[in-house]
């Protein structure tokens, strides 16, 4: 298998744009499961469930995340790829930087972090 590092940067966005417009969707109405699907098993245990449904419930931000978005770049560092994006939202002006990191996990690609600043 070839490490997620030695990807082109089209197959890293092939990869990693599906997973960030899921994430986006989730997050849009609100629906945890679905927004933790694909974290590593880390991440998940990592992520308190009240918290993050606590957050979906209290940002606006978290719920008008709009689906056009841009990639700024990608950073390749140790088993990871951190995937950057310009998001903007539906109801708020401006713009925020998205950081999706993925790896391998068991085999199968999973997200190890994600936020938007």
């Amino acid at each position: 298998m070839v490490k997620i590092i030695e990807k082109t940067d089209e197959e890293i966005l092939a990869i990693a744009n599906p997973l960030w417009r899921d994430l986006v969707k989730s997050s849009n109405e609100g629906k945890y499961g679905d927004f933790a699907k694909n974290f590593s098993s880390a991440l998940a245990l990592a992520m308190d469930q009240v918290v993050a449904g606590h957050q979906f419930a209290n940002s606006e931000l978290a719920r008008s995340l709009s689906e056009e978005v841009d990639s700024l770049g990608i950073i390749r560092r140790g088993e990871h790829v951190t995937v950057l994006y310009r998001q903007r939202s539906t109801r708020k002006p401006g713009e925020w930087l998205g950081r999706l990191v993925l790896g391998y996990e068991n085999g199968k690609v999973r997200i190890f972090g994600a936020s938007i600043f």
